[in-house]
């Protein structure tokens, strides 16, 4: 596997990561053990399952990481529960770039192991 670093992909994926700290920075300090380390852990293990994977060497091994962060990206779930609490409010473009994340990763996974989807 080549340089994860030089992946479109992996680069989109830490854009959002960051926008995920940068989102849970102003929320209170009482989640800072809760939500906030939830939102950071999962942002931050999408791109890091991707260079994982990379770093393995094998297409098998990629994909099974790319799986991996394909269950990261359900950081979805936390942002939701946030909005809720009135922390954040979604915002579609944010929302969309997460869904479009999860094809391109879903793909470059079935990609990799010949599937046709």
């Amino acid at each position: 596997m080549h340089d994860f670093r030089k992946l479109q992909i992996w680069t989109e994926v830490v854009e959002v990561a960051a926008l995920g700290y940068e989102e849970t920075r102003s929320w209170p300090s009482d989640e800072r053990f809760g939500l906030t380390s939830q939102v950071r852990a999962a942002a931050v293990s999408v791109g890091s399952n991707m260079a994982e994977g990379a770093g393995r060497g094998g297409e098998k091994d990629m994909a099974r990481f790319l799986r991996m962060a394909l269950g990261s990206l359900a950081v979805v779930s936390q942002l939701e529960m946030a909005a809720r609490l009135g922390l954040l409010q979604l915002e579609p473009p944010m929302m969309m770039r997460i869904q479009s994340l999860r094809g391109r990763i879903r793909r470059l996974h079935n990609q990799l192991l010949g599937i046709d989807r």
